[in-house]
């Protein structure tokens, strides 16, 4: 039996992948970037913000993020390792529920409001329905995370750039899978008059065939139904019981296996 490698929706072994904090009014000039080039980005959003001055309104946001996520940032943006236990769980699911009922489904990730957390803040995720979790420690590679409530990016906007044309070199056929993960905030992009910069991202890496350009949710579910593939002991036959399709690459060749699919290989 050929060695067996996960793979990204169609075969593919790149992902680009963007958040954006806080739910600012330039996130309406943003979004209409990212749609120009096709791009996906999740945005983690204060709920308790909205309609202030200089953020977006409940009214507008579900049209606003169709396409995209809306996520999770707490309802007041408080610094949470900071924060006693029972508060943290009113912030994320008071957060969590007004949300919901504007964009009409589940929000199941987050992002750590100012970048912070502690161990204990980890630990109460699972039980307020947080299934992800984005901090700022840039890492600059293209690895997975090894912990979803611990997700650390690839670059902040800023260097987004750079990493692009690092990224596009690698070549289809990598072995392993590769995430390109961009975080920021929309008003940087005003504060530093560098609105070029999406321009020239897009420009870059914008629809090409060997991404897969997903939300952070998407990413998340998508690589738990990998982890559940079941395989007979030969390897030969693999079977997926989640009800989305997965790919793998054995032999050279890509296989799709349907949601709730047996295949021999």
């Amino acid at each position: 039996m050929n060695i067996r490698y996960d793979r990204f929706p169609g075969g593919k072994t790149k992902a680009l992948t963007l958040s954006f904090d806080d739910g600012r009014t330039q996130d309406r000039r943003l979004v209409e970037k990212l749609n120009t080039y096709g791009l996906k980005s999740t945005f983690h959003l204060n709920s308790g913000k909205l309609g202030h001055d200089n953020y977006i309104t409940a009214e507008e946001l579900a049209g606003l993020f169709a396409g995209h996520e809306v996520s999770a940032h707490t309802v007041t943006h408080p610094f949470l390792e900071q924060t006693p236990s029972d508060r943290i769980v009113m912030e994320l699911m008071e957060d969590r529920a007004a949300l919901e009922a504007l964009v009409g489904y589940p929000v199941r990730g987050m992002s750590y409001p100012f970048g912070t957390w502690s161990d204990r803040v980890v630990q109460l995720l699972p039980a307020v329905g947080i299934e992800y979790a984005r901090t700022v420690a840039s890492h600059g590679t293209f690895r997975l995370p090894s912990n979803y409530l611990l997700w650390d990016p690839t670059c902040h906007h800023k260097q987004m750039v750079d990493k692009a044309a690092e990224f596009n070199a690698l070549q289809s056929r990598y072995p392993r899978l590769a995430l390109f993960y961009v975080w920021g905030h929309s008003y940087e992009f005003d504060n530093d008059n560098n609105w070029d910069l999406v321009d020239r991202f897009g420009e870059q890496i914008g629809g090409r065939d060997d991404i897969w350009y997903a939300t952070n949710a998407e990413i998340v579910e998508y690589m738990r139904a990998l982890e559940r593939l079941r395989f007979s002991v030969s390897g030969a036959i693999v079977h997926n019981p989640s009800a989305v399709s997965v790919w793998i690459s054995a032999g050279g060749d890509a296989f799709e296996i349907a949601g709730g699919a047996t295949l021999q290989l």
